[in-house]
């Protein structure tokens, strides 16, 4: 197994750019859109993928690894910082789901009208909690032409019922709402209290590994009734014949497994499941072999329902 690397931001074949875009709530969104320098002719477009990643994530780490893989592939692509996350405005540290929904419906208006696109061979991929927000994404947004979801995070409230038990499930929400306007730590060290409890996301998080972009170690208290309440599972019912690839590690602890089973099982359209061997959630930020492995996956996925990059290459 390759040790996790730093995240190119581009490659000799591909340029990358700081835009900024404005959702239409008014919240304005730092993003960075790669686009392969090698490709179609002059008038012809390419195909493009928006990507949203984990839980308090920005764009210059684990979707931006992913970013720069696909523009390699040939695939415009635009990694985006989440409101109230990295460089993007909103709420600072907080977790808003449908404010995350209209943050996509933004990204893929702006890539689709983006100089080179194809706007209707426009896709969508989701790491970690963002597997959940591209299901969720596609089944509302049908512009959104194909989906795929890398370790995804499908929430499902009535799954956490099954395994707390209803009692329990209500009065955690209680306890956040009764605290919202509070902040903790996203990650701490020897099982401290934080948002994403445990070693592995302090050891992405706490360390070099994350470096880079305005990540900060903070959320509010309400961000954990957002993650309970948030129901991405159910989406998968409404996708129509939105293909989805589901790409998911045999041993995850923080994004079930399960629940990536039942996402495909669920889906309504063509569909694909791929298990990878991985021994931990975080073996799909930045691990090889996983990441080459989930990004080939990806790539076969796009390019059979969405074209290739560039439509004038094979393949």
């Amino acid at each position: 197994m390759t040790p996790p690397a730093t995240s190119p931001t581009t490659s000799p074949t591909t340029s990358a750019r700081d835009v900024r875009l404005v959702t239409d709530d008014g919240v304005e969104l730092a993003a960075v859109v790669r686009t392969p320098l090698v490709g179609p002719s002059p008038g012809a477009g390419r195909a493009a993928v928006v990507l949203t990643g984990p839980f308090t994530g920005v764009k210059e780490q684990v979707t931006g690894h992913y970013a720069q893989r696909l523009a390699d592939a040939g695939f415009v692509t635009l990694a985006l910082d989440h409101r109230g996350f990295g460089a993007s405005g909103g709420r600072r540290g907080h977790e808003d789901p449908q404010g995350k929904l209209a943050d996509l419906r933004s990204a893929v208006t702006y890539l689709r009208s983006t100089e080179g696109v194809d706007p209707d061979r426009t896709g969508m991929v989701g790491i970690c909690l963002g597997g959940g927000y591209a299901l969720r994404a596609a089944a509302s947004d049908p512009r959104i032409a194909a989906v795929a979801g890398i370790a995804g995070g499908y929430n499902s409230p009535a799954a956490t019922v099954r395994a707390m038990g209803v009692t329990a499930y209500r009065a955690t929400l209680t306890r956040f709402l009764a605290d919202a306007g509070s902040a903790l730590p996203a990650v701490a060290p020897d099982g401290g209290e934080a948002a994403m409890g445990g070693d592995e996301p302090w050891e992405y998080y706490g360390t070099a590994r994350s470096a880079g972009g305005a990540w900060q170690n903070r959320v509010t208290l309400a961000s954990l009734h957002s993650l309970l309440t948030f129901d991405a599972l159910g989406a998968a019912d409404l996708l129509g014949d939105t293909p989805l690839l589901v790409v998911h590690g045999r041993e995850d602890a923080y994004c079930s497994p399960d629940l990536a089973r039942q996402a495909h099982d669920r889906a309504t359209g063509p569909r694909r499941l791929v298990w990878l061997d991985t021994a931990r959630h975080i073996d799909l930020y930045d691990t090889e072999p996983f990441v080459t492995q989930a990004v080939d996956a990806v790539v076969a996925h796009l390019r059979h329902h969405l074209g290739t990059g560039a439509p004038d290459a094979s393949g």
